[in-house]
């Protein structure tokens, strides 16, 4: 079983989201079937149907959750510490092009978001990262080509 690497941060939220999933979406879908049920034939009972398709895509995310919360490795990003960027890096880059700075941190697949200024340990920005130290510049090919960046911070928060 492969480990999922994981912020604290990111671990929480995916509890948080499964709790919610199991003890008020789980009532409420379980409720609407009921419902639908009292209205009679359930071979052209469209609301029947849309609240079985939705309890099915309910226990589907349910099951997924499970399944990445067991194989979580949590990481504690405060316990880190060094030059070289690896999990939980929060890296400052310069574009040698643009001189555009930009600030991420690498974290979990899951916890990926890009307008949070938060990027996937697996996206080609994080992977050309890994290992490198602080001065480094470093080459990575992105969707808009190829651009160089400089890593002017590697802090650990």
């Amino acid at each position: 079983m492969e480990k999922i690497p994981m912020t604290g941060s990111g671990y929480t939220a995916l509890e948080n989201e499964l709790r919610h999933r199991q003890q008020v979406e789980r009532p409420r879908i379980i409720t609407a079937i009921a419902e639908a049920r009292a209205h009679g034939d359930l071979s052209e009972n469209a609301e029947y149907h849309a609240a079985k398709e939705l309890q099915s895509l309910n226990e589907g995310r349910i099951a997924e959750l499970e399944d990445k919360l067991s194989r979580a490795e949590v990481i504690d990003v405060a316990k880190l510490s060094g030059d070289v960027v690896k999990f939980g890096a929060t890296v400052t880059l310069v574009d040698e092009d643009t001189e555009e700075e930009r600030v991420w941190q690498i974290v979990g697949d899951n916890e990926a978001d890009a307008k949070e200024g938060r990027i996937s340990i697996s996206s080609p920005v994080a992977r050309a990262l890994i290992g490198k130290q602080k001065g480094a510049s470093v080459e990575v090919v992105t969707p808009k080509g190829a651009r160089s960046f400089e890593i002017v911070q590697v802090r650990w928060s």
